[in-house]
């Protein structure tokens, strides 16, 4: 199996800030968001080994959120694959202020995320 790894690039706006995602009182970018730019990356990361007709859900989420981000600031959100185990996936996730050299580059937020791949039909036939 070839390593799963995608990096995206966001723009934290004012609809991404704690204040705008109820999760929290300050313009800097909220926690839930964080979290759905981290599993955008995962999605992306996994997303050339589906087989057709499936999907993969996120079903665990670790993730610490360690450094505020105002509106404005770019970030480069990371997934690399660390274990996979049949229809199980798990990812190392990583959130970094981006441009600047490797020594500046400030980390936001690091975790893990899981995700299994389904068959999309299936899945939502169960729904």
């Amino acid at each position: 199996m070839t390593e799963q790894h995608a990096t995206l690039t966001f723009t934290v706006t004012d609809d991404d800030t704690a204040l705008a995602v109820g999760s929290g009182s300050l313009p800097v970018l909220g926690t839930p968001r964080v979290l759905a730019w981290c599993e955008a990356a995962t999605c992306a990361a996994i997303e050339s080994a589906l087989p057709d007709g499936s999907t993969s859900v996120g079903t665990r989420v670790s993730l610490e959120h360690v450094g505020a981000s105002p509106v404005g600031a770019v970030l480069e959100v990371t997934a690399t694959s660390v274990h996979v185990d049949g229809r199980l996936h798990r990812f190392s996730v990583a959130a970094r202020h981006a441009g600047g050299t490797a020594k500046d580059t400030k980390v936001v937020a690091t975790g893990e995320v899981t995700r299994v791949v389904v068959d999309a039909e299936r899945f939502l036939s169960r729904v």
